[in-house]
């Protein structure tokens, strides 16, 4: 009897894979691109009325008024992050948070907030830079790349 059991318990990955393809609940893919849709779309609308704040207010020109804009944004989600408003809105919104600037402020502060018991120089300055260094890597590299064709095919004179 006991070897019997021991065989319906070693199963192939595939027929495990199966049966938890059988389980898995249904993802509601609509639902969750309308919600994304309204959140980057809000945190836009934000950075727009910023922008447009910047400019008429404070006498930014349309190219100038983007880094404060930036700044603030990023600002914003450090704060909200910091009082776990930002994770209740990700949560919700899923990947309209994660895609604007404010989803990358948001994965730094909240490295640097999970590890700040381990110091500032090793806690949160090591690990607060964990996956934002690979973002920052790739910026960087296609950057380069965007330069070096931009270069070599004289774009943009």
């Amino acid at each position: 009897m006991a070897t019997k059991a021991k065989q319906k318990m070693t199963w192939t990955q595939q027929e495990y894979h199966t049966l938890a393809k059988k389980k898995e609940p249904a993802r509601p893919v609509a639902k969750n691109c309308l919600r994304a849709f309204i959140a980057g779309g809000i945190i836009c609308v934000i950075g727009q009325g910023l922008m447009e704040l910047f400019i008429h207010v404070f006498g930014f020109t349309n190219k100038t008024a983007g880094n404060p804009t930036v700044a603030i944004l990023i600002l914003l989600s450090c704060i909200l992050t910091s009082f776990g408003v930002y994770d209740k809105i990700a949560q919700w919104a899923g990947a309209g948070t994660g895609v604007p600037v404010t989803g990358f402020a948001n994965s730094v502060c909240s490295a640097a907030l999970e590890h700040k018991s381990e110091g500032f120089v090793l806690g949160v300055g090591g690990n607060m830079f964990k996956l934002a260094g690979a973002v920052i890597v790739f910026g960087t590299v296609a950057a380069f790349f965007v330069g070096v064709v931009h270069l070599l095919f004289g774009l943009g004179r």
